[in-house]
């Protein structure tokens, strides 16, 4: 890594802002945006809507101007529910995507700072590590063993390295490995990517399945609703009513029976649903995603800083045949423990610091062990200018080590550090009280018991060792001195404990995956209780001599994988996918990008990950916290459950508004209700009730459910005959209570008031029921959706509204309604309710 990056200050913020307005945003030219009234105007490009405006006119020119005026007012007021709709979710998804935008690390005003790679401008100065997306043309000022993919412009699928000969880097292009220092020469439009922008394909926006497949029911829905709203129609006339009226009476039945705002309020709800995920530090990528997180049933997690605090302290450390606790022992002074854990480090130093935090930024572990060392500005600082580094080889996931080779007067000397395993492979020597001796198999074995006790602590374990006098770069990693091991622990998060639990209760299984040794693994996975037995682990080397068959065979019997590599975690996502899984998978580096992809759920941190595993994940945490996935897979099947609970409602009560017309044409009744009144019916309950069922708050009881399966369908569990029976009986109680004002020889207009009434309270009563499949609407804290409360109530008012304004008397062809005729209504609508909230409370106590 280039060292000592404060000695370039960058940009100031001033002369930033100053860039920005002359050379514009780092960003290339975008489609145009859907404006809002493109999206206004899109409500009425429906078929049923072009029927209805048809009728309209037919209204109109036939004389009836109340009617035609009021199905006009309808529309619009249809619209307007549509637009703001789809025009919050867009604005939603525009938020999301921005914060889903690309950063940079660029130095500005002397520091290392995180920016929106849109900031940058021709100056800045960028640093670059691997896996990072380059954010624009530049040039490079350092850098150490720096490979870049530039296939996206080239086609060349080979690395292609990058040295002081070939120093250029262009935007969209990804480090594969090393790191970097780079200027910025061109940005946005000017960079080579900008030049060929029209070449690049549109970003095609995610289509949820959930939502393909409500649209071909919505589809076949359609169909059935016209067959039988062209039956009713076709009846009346055979039966010698009005032909214009039956012809409005059909249309108008077929706009309040069609759900054809279905898709759109999934949308709606995916999109709140991905809101409030935001405010719980999940960012959904990708729409899709939110329906699988609810079938989640592994959780496949990174062990450092997602199921721990990611804050490292040296607290024990093996040097000179001694295990020395840091708690009680002072910390053993050598020079050469002390040059192998600094001098290899990939730590960058910024001096103009004012505090030695500010001073020292890097990774937590790198941290810990300078922290170990110094205390102060000055004395790292110092440590540092009497050296001067050669050669770099960066730590990988493969290599689990590093190693430097530093000029050191006349000579030049290497220094390793890295998994104790890999470092004791490479040593042929040991350092013991200032003597280098031949590093036997007894030495061996105490070193190895001094990693196995601290590992059994939770400890993570570094080793450090040297070479004095390296001639080659192929020779700085052989025959090396063993120094001693540290000992560094990373307490898990306090939350993990509870968040474990809570997805054992939910049928979900914890599964953490880490390159620590197998003992600290299993020390931080009992400690949270991901698992209680050694023989749940499993090492990366023991995985390489298991068949994809066995594996496959025996994956559920493991609940932690230590020391593993990045390609181990691609083998684990598919094994358990083999077994049924629905997996959701974490990653930070590039090499974990095909792992994340091939899970059903691939997740990238926000803090620590790489842009290319970003961009292969389905959601960011932007906190790298495990109890943060939890709760997205919490909120994926709150979502879930809400687009069930508006399908059961919507979809019921159209049934049985379909039901009233066609038993009253089937018992030769006049219509219970006219075109205009089913309209105000379509208005008034499916509209603000349904969208408020899309918000509603969790049951306290879904995380206590198992995960559902990917394949089941919607209706699966009981739906569709909770729609067919409640959709039946609210159509049967309508026409009951038409036909009971009938029996008492009621005016016909009072009639179809109640049977109006009749139809929309007992909806408005059955919204309530909808919030829970398990509980009846006496144990459902009403209160709790306070948008459906107030829904409901404006539901409620437009109702009273028509029925008592005489204005509006007239334009619904509705009466008053005294006393009696209310109770009436409220038999009907709640009789049903009242028998099925009963028999539910009464099945729940005998469970």
């Amino acid at each position: 890594m280039v060292k000592d990056e404060g000695i370039i200050s960058g940009l100031t913020y001033d002369e930033a802002n100053r860039r920005i307005k002359k050379h514009g945003y780092n960003r290339l030219n975008k489609g145009k945006k859907i404006s809002a009234a493109k999206i206004f105007l899109e409500q009425f490009n429906d078929f049923i809507i072009w029927v209805l405006i048809g009728a309209t006119l037919i209204s109109g020119f036939m004389n009836e101007k109340a009617d035609a005026i009021t199905i006009v007012i309808i529309i619009i007021m249809n619209a307007i529910l549509g637009f703001i709709q789809e025009y919050k979710t867009e604005k939603s998804l525009e938020a999301l995507k921005k914060l889903a935008a690309p950063t940079a690390k660029v130095m500005r005003n002397g520091k290392i700072t995180v920016l929106n790679a849109e900031l940058l401008v021709p100056g800045d100065v960028i640093i670059l590590e691997s896996g990072d997306r380059i954010p624009a043309d530049g040039e490079i000022i350092k850098s150490n063993n720096l490979m870049i993919d530039e296939s996206l412009l080239t086609g060349e699928s080979m690395g292609v390295e990058k040295n002081k000969e070939n120093k250029s880097v262009y935007m969209g292009t990804i480090v594969l490995t090393g790191k970097a220092m780079a200027m910025i020469l061109f940005t946005g439009m000017n960079t080579e990517m900008g030049k060929i922008a029209n070449m690049l394909e549109d970003i095609q926006s995610d289509t949820s399945p959930l939502k393909k497949k409500l649209a071909n029911l919505g589809k076949i829905l359609v169909v059935m609703c016209l067959v039988v709203c062209t039956l009713v129609t076709l009846m009346g006339v055979w039966r010698g009513k009005n032909v214009y009226e039956m012809f409005l009476l059909g249309v108008s039945l077929a706009v309040a029976a069609i759900p054809e705002g279905l898709p759109a309020i999934v949308t709606v709800a995916l999109a709140l649903g991905v809101s409030r995920m935001l405010k719980r530090n999940a960012l959904i990528r990708k729409l899709p995603a939110v329906e699988t997180l609810g079938c989640t049933s592994i959780i496949c997690s990174d062990k450092t800083g997602t199921l721990t605090e990611n804050k490292m302290t040296v607290k024990a450390l093996f040097f000179n045949e001694k295990l020395y606790n840091l708690d009680k022992d002072k910390l053993p002074e050598n020079i050469m423990l002390k040059k192998a854990f600094t001098y290899c480090n990939d730590c960058n130093f910024d001096f103009k610091g004012s505090s030695f935090k500010e001073a020292v930024l890097g990774s937590p572990t790198e941290k810990a062990l300078i922290e170990a060392y110094f205390k102060n500005v000055k004395d790292i600082k110092g440590f540092l200018e009497s050296r001067e580094v050669v050669e770099e080889i960066p730590f990988n996931s493969e290599r689990k080590m590093m190693s430097v080779t530093v000029r050191e007067g006349i000579y030049t000397n290497a220094y390793v550090k890295g998994a104790p395993e890999r470092i004791i492979e490479r040593c042929r020597y040991i350092l013991i009280n200032g003597d280098v001796k031949i590093f036997t198999s007894s030495y061996k074995e105490k070193v190895n018991k001094a990693v196995d006790d601290m590992s059994f602590n939770a400890l993570r374990c570094v080793a450090g060792a040297y070479k004095e006098r390296v001639n080659s770069r192929s020779d700085m990693e052989k025959d090396l001195v063993f120094v001693g091991v540290a000992g560094i622990i990373d307490p898990p998060r306090k939350e993990i404990k509870d968040a474990v639990l809570k997805c054992k209760i939910a049928g979900i299984k914890p599964v953490m995956i880490t390159g620590d040794h197998k003992n600290t693994a299993f020390a931080i996975g009992k400690q949270v209780d991901i698992c209680k037995n050694i023989s749940e682990v499993i090492t990366g080397k023991e995985l390489d001599l298991m068949k994809d068959e066995y594996l496959e065979k025996n994956i559920n019997q493991y609940s932690i994988f230590a020391r593993v590599s990045p390609k181990h975690k691609f083998r684990i996502v598919k094994a358990f996918k083999k077994k049924g899984h629905i997996v959701a998978m974490t990653g930070d580096g590039v090499n974990d990008a095909p792992a994340v992809k091939e899970a059903d759920i691939g997740i990238s941190m926000g803090i620590s990950g790489t842009d290319v595993t970003k961009q292969a994940s389905s959601m960011i945490l932007l906190d790298d916290n495990f109890a943060t996935i939890v709760s997205a897979v919490e909120e994926g099947r709150v979502i879930y459950n809400n687009i069930r609970k508006f399908i059961r409602y919507l979809l019921s009560c159209n049934l049985g508004e379909v039901l009233t017309m066609f038993l009253s044409s089937l018992l030769y009744l006049e219509n219970p209700l006219l075109p205009i009144q089913i309209l105000f019916v379509n208005l008034a309950t499916d509209g603000l009730p349904a969208i408020a069922l899309g918000v509603d708050p969790k049951d306290e009881d879904i995380m206590y459910e198992k995960p559902r399966k990917k394949d089941e369908s919607i209706f699966s569990r009981g739906l569709s005959e909770k729609i067919i029976i409640r959709g039946s009986l609210i159509g049967v109680c309508t026409v009951l209570s038409f036909m009971l004002g009938k029996h008492y020889n009621m005016d016909l207009i009072i009639c179809r008031t109640i049977a109006l009434s009749t139809l929309i309270i007992s909806q408005l009563i059955h919204v309530f029921e909808c919030r829970s499949e398990n509980h009846s609407i006496f144990e459902i804290k009403i209160l709790t959706n306070k948008y459906l409360v107030a829904s409901v109530a404006i539901s409620v008012l437009m109702l009273f509204s028509i029925i008592y304004i005489p204005f509006l008397q007239r334009v619904f062809h509705t009466g008053s309604l005294h006393i009696g005729q209310w109770a009436i209504i409220i038999f009907f609508s709640g009789i049903i309710s009242f028998i099925n909230s009963v028999y539910i409370f009464i099945k729940n106590i005998k469970k």
